[in-house]
């Protein structure tokens, strides 16, 4: 039991380090990724209706839903999986009446689509997640992309954990393709909330350069977000193991510290019996 003990604790304090990096950059990172969609809000509300004649922000041709799923590479991660996989089913449940193919970050959640026989277009394995950086966003924004763009799917959607805390981690499906511009900001930019602005380059130009990072930044947050999630469940399962081989390595020595009483007791009255025995002889 006190190697189980050291093992958790070691693992705990692992999980507790990385936790605290992937936590600076998801947290220093949401400034950015408001900003330019605030930014992105401005310039299709200045587009007025053209902003709809431009794909990516409009339903794609085709009739397939594609489904970016986020889940871990190990185990030892207390309900992450469980919890992502159980929101899964029901955002599955309420909407049969999609033809969803799977894009998937995370080996236990590949495994997981496997078993259900739902149906995996692409599988990301290199490099795994918890070497995330902004190269890695770029290639699976590229690649959802380009599956959206192909006249195959109407919409692509992302369902990760978001990290809203230390002790709380939720699983949320997302929408990422069309870009969907946020009506509050849009109704800024229409009412001249700004003020009257020219724009060098033009919109169009601007939105040419400024979409593909928009897509950049919501898939490296979304990463970002779910190895965070991933680390702050496995810190709490390994610090609860601990905390329970603790507890339960006093409770079997107190077990044993009975018992070794009850062998010295017994020992001691077998030898004032054979005691006795000899002296009433």
């Amino acid at each position: 039991m006190g190697n189980i003990k050291q093992i958790t604790r070691a693992m705990e304090m692992v999980a507790t380090t990385k936790l605290r990096r992937f936590q600076d950059s998801a947290v220093s990172s949401r400034p950015y990724a408001r900003e330019i969609a605030q930014l992105l809000g401005r310039l299709g509300a200045s587009m007025g209706d053209r902003l709809a004649e431009r794909p990516v922000f409009r339903p794609g041709a085709g009739e397939l839903t594609a489904l970016l799923v986020v889940g871990s590479d190990r185990g030892l991660c207390g309900a992450y999986n469980s919890q992502l996989f159980a929101s899964l089913e029901r955002w599955l449940a309420a909407n049969r009446d999609k033809q969803v193919r799977f894009f998937v970050f995370g080996k236990r959640a590949y495994q997981y689509l496997q078993k259900r026989g739902l149906p995996v277009e692409r599988y990301f394995v290199d490099p795994p997640l918890e070497k995330i950086d902004y190269r890695l966003a770029k290639f699976v924004a590229k690649t959802l992309s380009d599956a959206f763009s192909s006249g195959q799917y109407r919409e692509v959607l992302v369902h990760y954990t978001a990290f809203e805390s230390m002790a709380k981690y939720v699983p949320t499906t997302i929408p990422f393709l069309p870009v969907q511009v946020q009506g509050g900001e849009a109704g800024q930019a229409a009412t001249g909330g700004d003020g009257d602005v020219i724009l060098e380059p033009s919109v169009d130009h601007l939105l040419d350069k400024l979409v593909p990072r928009y897509l950049e930044t919501r898939i490296h947050n979304a990463l970002l977000e779910s190895i965070t999630s991933e680390y702050a469940s496995r810190r709490m399962a390994m610090k609860n193991a601990t905390d329970a081989a603790t507890d339960m390595q006093a409770l079997l020595k107190g077990v044993y510290n009975r018992k070794r009483q009850e062998g010295i007791t017994k020992d001691l009255l077998d030898i004032v019996g054979g005691a006795e025995a000899l002296r009433g002889k």
